[in-house]
């Protein structure tokens, strides 16, 4: 702790009790990351890719529809040129398909993304599922 003095700064022999207390929370939260850090480095099991896909949303727009979607890798393992295909299902059976490819989708997350269709979607259903990835 710093007073003043004469207009000279002089240092207190003892620091205060609020810098041991802050030097102590400091330590214990890079020690708690470390720690942490060389668990998972040591203990963290690598899984395969496991995508689940699910629509949020049907959009009209210029030409036909959007449909909106979000895919989860539920595994450890980033998977790259992840491709998902769309098909809109009909009474007589697949009516239109439409895919889309995602650069990457690391383990443990999330993304987003759309498909168009020519054919309004709406009254059929819709299967989104992931075909194909890559190791990267």
């Amino acid at each position: 702790m710093t007073t003043t003095s004469k207009r000279r700064h002089t240092e207190a022999t003892q620091p205060h009790w609020l810098e041991w207390v802050t030097g102590i929370i400091a330590a214990l939260l890079v020690l708690a990351m470390i720690a942490w850090v060389a668990k998972e480095a040591i203990l963290g099991e690598d899984t395969a890719p496991s995508f689940v896909v699910r629509q949020l949303s049907t959009v009209a727009v210029d030409g036909g529809h959007r449909v909106e979607f979000e895919i989860t890798n539920r595994g450890t393992a980033t998977a790259a040129a992840v491709v998902v295909r769309a098909q809109i299902v009909g009474a007589a059976g697949s009516a239109d398909t439409a895919e889309v490819t995602f650069d990457y989708v690391p383990g443990n997350s999330t993304a987003t993304g759309g498909v168009f269709f020519n054919q309004d979607p709406a009254g059929r259903d819709i299967t989104l599922h992931a075909v194909g990835y890559t190791d990267p």
